[in-house]
C-alpha cells in the first residue's frame, strides 16, 4: 500500500510539473512579438521581454521600426543587458553586429547563428561583416549595432564612433533609429548587469538618414552620449 501511495504522489508530481512548464512555455508564446522564423526562438522572444519587464523594469516605447523594408538600430552600449533589452523593445527581429570573439563563444554560438548575428573581426577583414550586413539590409532585414564598437560609459574618455553605421545607411538608403539605454544597474559588466535587477529605460530618437557620413555621426554621437533631448 504504501508503495501505491509514492507512486500516486510521483505521477502527481511529473503531471504537476508538465502542466507548469506548458503553462510556463504558452506564456512566453503569449509574450512574442517579433517572427523571427521558428518556434523556439519565438518562445525565447517572449522569454526575454517577459525577463526584461518584470525583472529589469524595462520602460519603453517600442522602437519605431517600419514594418517592413530594410532599416538600422544604433544604440549606445554600456553592458551585456543591452542586446536584450534592444530585442524586448523591438517588434521585428534585430541581427546584431557582434564581435567575432563574442560569437564564438563557447555555448552561445548556437544562439547567435540562430537568431542571425554578424560577426565581425574588428582587426582583420571588417569589410566582409559590413558586406553581409549591406546584403540583410537589402533584403529588407534590420540591423542593430553599436557604433561605439564596444562598451562606452558617459563618463569614459570621448571615443569616435565607427562608421559603419553612417557607411551602411547610406549605401542602402536605410533609415538609422538610434536609441539610448539608460537606467542600468551593472554598467561596465556583461554578466553583472544581466543579473544585477535594474530599473532600464529605452529612449527613442527620430530616425536619420545620411547622406554625409561625418554630418551623421556627430549627430548620432549627441544622441547615444546623452548630450541631445529625444
Amino acid at each position: 500500500m504504501q508503495i501505491t501511495y509514492q507512486l500516486a504522489w510521483a505521477i502527481a508530481l511529473i503531471v504537476l510539473l508538465g502542466w507548469l512548464w506548458l503553462r510556463f512555455w504558452r506564456t512566453c508564446e503569449a509574450a512574442n512579438q517579433a517572427d523571427w522564423g521558428g518556434r523556439w526562438l519565438n518562445r525565447l522572444d517572449g522569454l526575454n521581454r517577459l525577463f526584461c519587464r518584470h525583472f529589469h523594469r524595462l520602460h519603453y516605447t517600442p522602437i519605431p521600426l517600419p514594418s517592413q523594408g530594410g532599416a538600422l538600430v544604433a544604440s549606445n552600449h554600456v553592458s551585456g543587458l543591452d542586446p536584450l533589452l534592444l530585442i524586448a523593445a523591438a517588434r521585428r527581429p534585430l541581427r546584431f553586429i557582434i564581435a567575432q570573439e563574442q560569437y564564438q563563444r563557447f555555448g552561445l554560438n548556437w544562439l547567435y547563428r540562430a537568431i542571425g548575428c554578424i560577426p565581425v573581426e574588428r582587426d582583420r577583414q571588417p569589410e566582409l561583416a559590413l558586406r553581409q550586413a549591406m546584403r540583410a539590409l537589402q533584403k529588407g532585414e534590420v540591423v542593430a549595432i553599436f557604433p561605439h564598437g564596444k562598451i562606452h560609459l558617459d563618463d569614459d574618455p570621448p571615443r569616435k564612433l565607427k562608421g559603419g553605421v553612417a557607411r551602411l545607411a547610406r549605401m542602402t538608403g536605410s533609415p538609422i533609429y538610434p536609441v539610448r539605454l539608460e537606467g542600468i544597474r551593472g554598467q561596465g559588466h556583461v554578466i553583472k548587469a544581466v543579473v544585477h535587477r535594474s530599473h532600464a529605460r529605452l529612449v527613442n530618437y527620430p530616425a536619420l538618414f545620411c547622406s554625409d557620413d561625418e554630418t551623421c555621426l556627430a549627430e548620432l554621437a549627441n544622441i547615444l552620449e546623452g548630450r541631445l533631448a529625444p
